[in-house]
């Protein structure tokens, strides 16, 4: 049987899910738990304040993106879609 093909999209959310259980240390949760659309705070992966400072640094040394205020963060950690999104549109263009 032939495995699924992954999209880039797919792909670049399974790096980030994977982003967020290592440098948050996710005890039993896989990357193919964390659902695109699902909250990552709020009822989604009971992440909290702390998790938000450590995940924010994550994000700026992984993906060189500042979450530089409480309204950014709040729309980037929405979801690992919003996430993936808020990186794409902040990435600094190589010159």
């Amino acid at each position: 049987m032939q495995e699924p093909i992954l999209t880039a999209m797919d792909q670049s959310l399974s790096n980030l899910a994977k982003m967020i259980i290592d440098g948050l240390r996710l005890e039993d949760v896989l990357p193919e738990d964390i659902a695109p659309e699902a909250p990552l705070f709020a009822g989604g992966l009971g992440l909290d304040s702390i998790d938000a400072l450590e995940l924010a640094l994550l994000v700026e040394r992984t993906h060189g993106v500042k979450i530089t205020d409480a309204q950014s963060g709040k729309v980037a950690f929405a979801s690992l879609k919003a996430l993936d999104a808020f990186i794409r549109e902040n990435r600094a263009v190589p010159a």
